[in-house]
């Protein structure tokens, strides 16, 4: 029985996909930053959307004591690495493995809630594959944020933060 080149990418990303969970899910962090908690629920019929047809979405939510900040389309909160700077992704190896980049495929990401798609890009992962932008930075994940909405990366060595749907960086309550 030969395999559809259809059928094949299909399979491939359904690997990739359940690689990238073992990964994650092996990836651990024993520190806590105290980060805060979330308030308010996300979009969750665009979390739907994009988990079925594999886009990868930024929308936003709102987290206690930081205001709207931008999230995955799992609801997973979104950080700059604030020395990427807009030049690019510099967080790689062992970084990456704890602050895992928001990878996207060929088809672009969607912007949904308050994210606006006018600040969304991409740029190469020097480890592969493309990684998406917004406002020129690259996104990231922490493996710390064991739930939807938290963020408990916030602030981390001084130099990881969420960001705002304006695309800021967001220290502190504003």
């Amino acid at each position: 029985m030969s395999i559809t080149p259809r059928r094949r990418n299909a399979l491939l990303g359904v690997a990739a996909l359940a690689a990238a969970g073992l990964v994650v899910a092996g990836c651990g962090s024993s520190s806590s930053y105290g980060g805060a908690s979330k308030t308010s629920a996300t979009n969750s019929a665009a979390s739907a959307a994009a988990a079925s047809t594999g886009a990868t979405t930024v929308t936003t939510g709102t987290v206690a004591g930081l205001g709207p900040v931008l999230e995955n389309g799992q609801g997973m909160v979104l950080y700059i690495y604030t020395p990427d700077g807009t030049g690019g992704v510099t967080c790689t190896g062992g970084c990456a493995s704890t602050w895992p980049p928001l990878m996207t495929s060929a088809q672009a990401a969607t912007a949904t809630g308050a994210a606006k798609a006018s600040l969304l890009g991409s740029t190469a992962n020097p480890a592969g594959g493309t990684v998406v932008t917004y406002a020129g930075r690259p996104l990231y994940t922490y493996v710390g944020d064991t739930s939807a909405g938290t963020a408990t990366g916030q602030g981390s060595g001084g130099i990881w933060f969420v960001v705002s749907p304006s695309g800021t960086v967001v220290k502190s309550a504003g």
